[in-house]
Formats: structure tokens, C-alpha cells, sequence
């Protein structure tokens, strides 16, 4: 099966496609392959969201109303991945299970060489026996990581102790110790070519590899062993050095993803937050983009260390899920009380449109007041049924308005030459005011029983009109009233004048009259203001008497003081 370097992976359906070929494939996926499929899936599902969003938009949607439609095919995706996971993790356990079966024939062989060593004086016997206990070491595979090195150790000192023990001819010594030197010196050179290899862990790989190579090559002599180790030993630390250098970049990616994804997850923490304590209407549109941008950028970055990996994604995701779930409560609360509204708003244009034939133009105009200011304190409804609702209304509002303005217009006419009648009527009283000589009270009063008989004037010019005529009228009465006062106080001096004689006693009695009745209204109006819940009419016409009296008191005064 090809490896996905070798494989063009162009949309969402060949990312699955290649999953579910690895779920059913005998060869168990490597970890750097699953990890790029999902990269991939993800990458094309965010492209297929912000390809959808954008088409909504164009097609007139509200960006606040815009809620991401599930993707059918992730959890497909989703299914083949955790099939292979399974199928990964069955043979961890069972590579486990094979290694410790492993080790366990190596223990024994360990066993068969050091009873080998103990018996020296058998070596040369024992010889075949050996190299059929090596030929068997090398057969068995791997064992746990854990024991590894110590398992090598013992062997490698078991060996290197039969062979100094053992009481070969130099011939047939020297010979496998020339053998084994070239096989090491080959791995030596291997090994430091491993060097120029850019596949860091490819390189580390295959040095694993030598290394079981080299274990399982028997010892060369005695003089190149340690020199032969380091050369060896030497090359094998670059590329450890280069493969934990490899590793700890990736650590520090992976905290720098970390710190990047927290971010996120505080940026988004941060609008939950302010939807709740938002007293005001909430900018959804802002809000979706901002997370939108979040999950775009989200997708963008690395994997988090192991560790933190799955419990930063579920606080992301946790986020992201209240945020669109409030969204959705909102817009279908939303959705109902546009509802509510539109059921409100048609009532209201079913009686402006029973209102619209209507001739009695005074009820109807306020009646139709009356449902415009309902029809502003009813809030909104959808964008579908909004400005054919509002046309209706209005509609309905103009055909009577129209219709009360073209049947009021000759109303009006009548009503301007009502205020040219009255305004003449201002005119004439204006001129019994500036006339000298008495006031005429009929005349004044028959002109207003003429004011009183013409009809209405134009409603802006009402209260204008009447405030003239009304000061005209006020001054005549005062003016004739203060004539008045001035004739009955004569009237009075002079009967006094005539029965005694001009008696100052008398005059006297009837000044203090006049105080005493003075006080006495005028502590009955200041009853009334300070008790009384009675209308002001009774406080003005007491007023108007102490008013007169006064007067009358002052001309009183002003004769004693002639008759002195």
C-alpha cells in the first residue's frame, strides 16, 4: 500500500476514502499518516463552512442568523479513525505480549551460555552449540524497551567471556574475529552516514536498527574492541542528538500551540461572557464572525502536548457549542415573538382598513393616531412579511386621510373667512377701547354675541385669535368697571354732602366701612387659597370685589382730603 507522501488527497471524500482503506487494510497505519489524514479532513470541511457562509450571505442571509449546518460526513470520517485507533492499539498490546515472549527466550539462552562459560574446560566442545545459541539470539526479535539494554549487557558479557575461555586454534579465533570486525566496521560506517540523512526520525530508525545489528555481532579482539565501541558509540550520539532535538522542537511547537489554542479558548470564554451580561441588544453578526475566525484559526495550528491535546480541544469545543446554542435560543425567541408581533401588526391593519372608508374625520383621526403609536410600540417582524405589512398600513392610513383632506377643504375656506370676521369684530372692540368718553357696555356686548355666532377659525390660528380678543374685552371691562366705582363713590360723597352737610363723621364711618368689608374678603380669599378645594371662579370674583373696593376707598380718601 502506497504511503500518503505518495497519494493526492483533493477533497473531503478521498480524505475518508483513504481512511477507510486503512481501517481495512492488514498493514497497521502509522501515526504520522493518521495525524495528516485528519489535518487534511478538517482543513476541506473549514474551506466547504466558509464557502457555505459566504453563499448565504450573497443570497441576502443575516450574518447573525447564520448557524453552521453539521457535516454529515465527519462522523463517518470520525468512525474509520477510531477503527484504525483500535486497531493501532490491538497491536501495541500484542507487539507488548510478542516482546515479552521475546524476552523470555533470551533469558533462557542467556542461561544456556553462562552454563556455557562455567565449563571452560568444554568450550571447544560446546563451540557449535554456541554459535547455534547466537544464530537463535539473532532470530528473536525485539524485547520491552525496559530491559533492552540490561538483557544486551549480559549477553554481550557472556559471550565475550565463552570466547575468552574458549581453547580454539588461533586459526579459527582470528577468523571470526576478522568476520566480526568487518561486519562492525560496516555498521560503523553506516551509522556515520546516517549523519547526512534529513529524515530525522527515519535516521534514528535505522540506527535502531544497527544497534540490534550490533548486539548481535559476536566481539572482535580484545585490543580494537574499545576503539571500535567509540567510533560507533560517537556516531550513534550525533544522530541522538539531532533526534532529541528533533522532539524537543516539537515539545516547544506544541507549548506554543498550546498557548495559542488557550487564547482562543479565552477569546471565545470572553463573548459567552458578554452575551450574558449584555443589557442591550447583542451584535450576533460580530459575535458569529468572531468565533467563526476562531474555529478557522483554531484549525490552523498544531497539535497541543499530548497531555493538554484532548482537554484544551473540549474547553474549545464546550465554548464554541454554548455560543451557537444561545444563538439559537435567542433567534428562535426571536422567532416567536416576531411571530407574536406579526399577528399584532395584522390586527392593527385590519382596522386601519376598516377605518379607511370612514367620513366621521374627527373620531377616525384620532382612532388612527391612536393605532400608528400602537404600531411604533409593537416591536418587529420578519424581513418576509415587514414591508408589505407596513405598506397595507400605511396604505390604509393615507386613503382616509386623503379622503378627510379633499372633504375638509372647503371647511377650511369657511374657516379663514370666520377669522377675518372675528378678527374684524377684535378691530371694532379695539375701538370702543381708544374712543374716549364712557364705555358702551351694550355695544361691547352685542359685538361679542356677534364674536360667539361665527364659527370656527383655522386650528393654528385659534388660540392667537382669541387671546386678542379676549385682552380687548378684559381692558373695556376694566376700564368701564373703574368708571363705575368712580360714579358710585360720587354718588355716595355726594348724598352725604347733601343729608349733613358735608359731615366728616359720616365720611369717616363710611371709610372705615369700606376697610372692614376690604378685610373681610380679604381674609376669605386667603381661606379659600390655603382649604379650599373649590375652583379659582370664586377667589376672582372676590378679588374683582376687593379690587373695587379699593378703588372706591381710594377716591373716599382723596375727597375727605378736599373737604378739609
Amino acid at each position: 500500500m502506497e504511503k500518503i507522501e505518495n497519494i493526492q488527497l483533493n477533497n473531503k471524500e478521498e480524505v475518508i476514502a483513504r481512511a477507510q482503506e486503512l481501517a481495512q487494510a492488514e498493514i497497521i497505519a502509522e501515526k504520522a499518516e493518521l495525524d495528516t489524514l485528519k489535518q487534511l479532513f478538517y482543513r476541506y470541511q473549514n474551506q466547504a463552512l466558509q464557502q457555505a457562509r459566504q453563499e448565504f450571505i450573497e443570497q441576502g442571509g443575516d450574518l447573525a442568523t447564520y448557524v453552521p449546518v453539521m457535516d454529515p460526513l465527519e462522523e463517518t470520517f470520525r468512525q474509520a479513525m477510531q477503527t484504525i485507533r483500535e486497531r493501532r492499539a490491538a497491536e501495541q498490546l500484542r507487539l507488548q505480549e510478542e516482546r515479552a515472549c521475546n524476552l523470555q527466550s533470551k533469558i533462557a539462552i542467556l542461561e544456556q551460555i553462562q552454563q556455557l562459560v562455567t565449563t571452560p574446560e568444554e568450550a571447544g566442545a560446546n563451540f557449535d552449540k554456541f554459535k547455534q545459541l547466537q544464530q537463535e539470539w539473532k532470530e528473536i526479535g525485539a524485547v520491552p524497551a525496559e530491559q533492552s539494554t540490561e538483557i544486551w549487557k549480559n549477553y554481550q558479557l557472556y559471550t565475550e567471556q565463552f570466547y575468552d575461555l574458549l581453547k580454539l586454534g588461533h586459526e579459527m579465533r582470528d577468523y571470526d574475529f576478522r568476520k566480526n570486525l568487518e561486519i562492525k566496521t560496516d555498521l560503523c560506517e553506516k551509522a556515520e552516514a546516517l549523519q547526512n540523512v534529513e529524515d530525522v526520525l527515519s535516521a534514528f530508525g535505522q540506527l535502531q536498527a544497527l544497534h540490534q545489528m550490533w548486539k548481535e555481532t559476536g566481539p572482535v579482539e580484545r585490543e580494537k574492541r574499545e576503539d571500535l565501541w567509540a567510533r560507533f558509540k560517537n556516531a550513534s550520539t550525533e544522530i541522538n542528538k539531532r533526534h532529541q532535538a528533533h522532539f524537543e522542537g516539537i515539545k516547544a511547537r506544541e507549548e506554543e500551540n498550546l498557548a495559542q489554542k488557550t487564547a482562543l479558548c479565552e477569546q471565545t470564554e470572553a463573548i459567552l461572557n458578554q452575551i450574558g451580561e449584555a443589557d442591550k441588544k447583542i451584535d450576533w453578526e460580530a459575535f458569529t464572525k468572531q468565533v467563526l475566525e476562531s474555529q478557522a484559526q483554531w484549525r490552523t495550528i498544531g497539535y497541543a502536548p499530548q497531555k493538554q491535546n484532548a482537554v484544551i480541544f473540549e474547553r474549545f469545543r464546550q465554548a464554541c457549542d454554548q455560543f451557537f446554542t444561545r444563538k439559537a435560543e435567542y433567534f428562535k425567541n426571536l422567532k416567536e415573538g416576531q411571530a407574536e408581533n406579526l399577528e399584532k401588526k395584522k390586527a392593527l391593519v385590519a382596522k386601519a382598513q376598516e377605518l379607511s372608508s370612514s367620513t366621521d374625520w374627527r373620531a377616525t383621526t384620532e382612532a388612527l393616531v391612536a393605532l400608528q403609536k400602537e404600531w411604533k410600540s409593537i416591536g418587529p417582524v420578519s424581513r418576509k412579511f415587514s414591508d408589505q405589512l407596513w405598506k397595507e398600513f400605511t396604505t390604509a392610513c393615507d386613503t382616509f386621510f386623503d379622503a378627510k383632506k379633499q372633504a375638509t377643504s372647503g371647511e377650511r375656506d369657511i374657516q379663514k373667512q370666520n377669522l377675518l370676521k372675528k378678527q374684524e369684530i377684535t378691530s371694532q372692540l379695539q375701538g370702543l377701547l381708544e374712543a374716549e368718553g364712557d364705555i358702551n357696555i351694550d355695544k361691547v356686548k352685542e359685538l361679542q354675541a356677534q364674536w360667539n355666532a361665527v364659527g370656527h377659525v383655522p386650528f393654528k390660528e385659534k388660540d392667537c385669535c382669541y387671546s386678542q380678543y379676549r385682552q380687548v374685552c378684559d381692558k373695556l371691562y376694566e376700564r368701564s368697571r373703574s368708571a363705575r366705582i368712580q360714579e358710585r363713590t360720587a354718588n355716595r360723597f355726594q348724598k352725604i354732602q347733601e343729608s349733613a352737610g358735608g359731615d366728616r363723621q359720616r365720611m369717616q364711618r363710611i371709610y372705615e366701612q369700606l376697610q372692614a368689608e376690604i378685610r373681610t374678603y380679604e381674609n376669605n380669599i386667603g381661606f379659600l387659597t390655603a382649604s379650599s378645594k373649590k375652583g379659582n371662579s370664586l377667589v376672582d370674583q372676590l378679588q374683582k370685589k376687593v379690587d373695587a373696593l379699593k378703588a372706591e376707598l381710594s377716591i373716599m380718601a382723596q375727597k375727605m382730603k378736599e373737604t378739609k
